[in-house]
């Protein structure tokens, strides 16, 4: 069934005030202002795509407010955040595209003593379900995921392809956890005796607060003991390490090809930017932002951006990164400098 919304819908989906538009006026999906078309909704986030605004064929665009946007073009509606409501409106697209027909197919491995309602959940083809595994409602297991033995998962989850949890871990809900990643694999611990490495056992789980995506390929280490815990809202990219212990606060970001060593501690707000490294046994303080290519050594405050290899405020980074860039010239001078020196030595 086509999805579709009105302007007046649209409106009230986004809490935005009409500038102009028929209140009727139908509109069946969304698009980029470049490529959209009459029956598209855009929106103007950033006043760099101002000139693809103006000769947009959108039918509706959601603009930001305080700005006075003349067009005879398509219906305007002003909120104070375009893309957070743009995002409302693709959300809506999604929910209803998205087909959750809830049943076991035939092909899936599903223990008698695994705890689920068949008539409020989806288990995809060839996905394994262990004893004890609990599911809540609303929750959809994807095609080939593993979940292992007392694994509790909550409510509306997706467990995507190729998933797999490994026991005891505890999942809440509205968790999306992205094809191939792994959650409760071993924490990477040995202790050298008699000339080899010993494994040691890690016996502890992982536990994911509700709200959390965690992206494609990405490995959580379950603890040595006790718990590696991700916090409500954190937001996690693809191709990510989180070692055993690790403990990581509530709406964080952290961005791909990061890894965070064992026992480290994230709190509430950070974000670890791409390829950043965050050393065992540290803490990074709240709202602190690392930028790219981090390398944290020591305990870090919170609230300041940080940068380098080891990190150091961004401000004292880039002044260090300017003083490198001239070395080049100061090695020239100081050898024309010891030249003439030497040559006056000489005379």
């Amino acid at each position: 069934m086509a999805v579709s919304l009105s302007l007046s819908e649209l409106a009230a989906l986004i809490d935005g005030n009409i500038i102009c538009g028929k209140l009727t006026d139908l509109f069946h999906g969304i698009a980029a202002l470049d490529t959209a078309v009459a029956e598209d909704i855009s929106f103007l986030g950033n006043e760099r795509y101002l000139s693809h605004f103006l000769t947009t064929n959108a039918g509706a665009v959601i603009v930001p407010v305080g700005y006075d946007f003349k067009t005879d073009g398509p219906a305007l509606i002003a909120v104070p955040n375009p893309s957070l409501a743009f995002a409302a409106v693709v959300r809506h697209f999604a929910n209803h595209l998205r087909e959750f027909k809830p049943g076991v197919h035939p092909s899936a491995s599903v223990s008698p003593s695994a705890i689920f309602n068949a008539a409020k959940t989806k288990i995809h083809a060839g996905a394994v379900i262990m004893d004890g595994a609990s599911l809540g409602d609303g929750s959809e297991i994807g095609p080939n995921a593993v979940i292992h033995e007392n694994v509790i998962i909550g409510e509306n989850c997706q467990i995507r392809g190729n998933v797999t949890i490994t026991e005891r871990c505890i999942i809440g809900s509205r968790v999306i956890i992205h094809s191939g990643a792994v959650i409760g694999s071993d924490g990477y611990g040995y202790e050298f005796s008699g000339g080899k490495h010993i494994k040691i056992d890690q016996v502890g789980i992982v536990e994911i607060g509700d709200d959390v995506e965690i992206g494609a390929n990405t490995t959580i280490d379950r603890a040595r003991f006790g718990k590696t815990i991700v916090g409500e809202g954190t937001k996690i990219d693809n191709l990510v390490q989180i070692g055993h212990n690790v403990i990581i606060g509530k709406h964080c970001l952290i961005i791909s090809q990061s890894g965070l060593a064992g026992s480290c501690r994230i709190e509430d707000y950070v974000t670890v930017a791409a390829q950043s490294g965050i050393a065992g046994h540290v803490t990074v303080g709240e709202k602190a932002i690392l930028a790219s290519r981090t390398g944290v050594t020591t305990n870090l405050a919170g609230g300041i951006i940080y940068s380098g290899k080891p990190a150091l405020p961004m401000k004292e980074e880039t002044k260090l990164q300017a003083h490198a860039r001239r070395l080049p010239k100061l090695v020239e001078r100081v050898k024309a400098l010891e030249k003439i020196i030497s040559k006056n030595s000489t005379e």
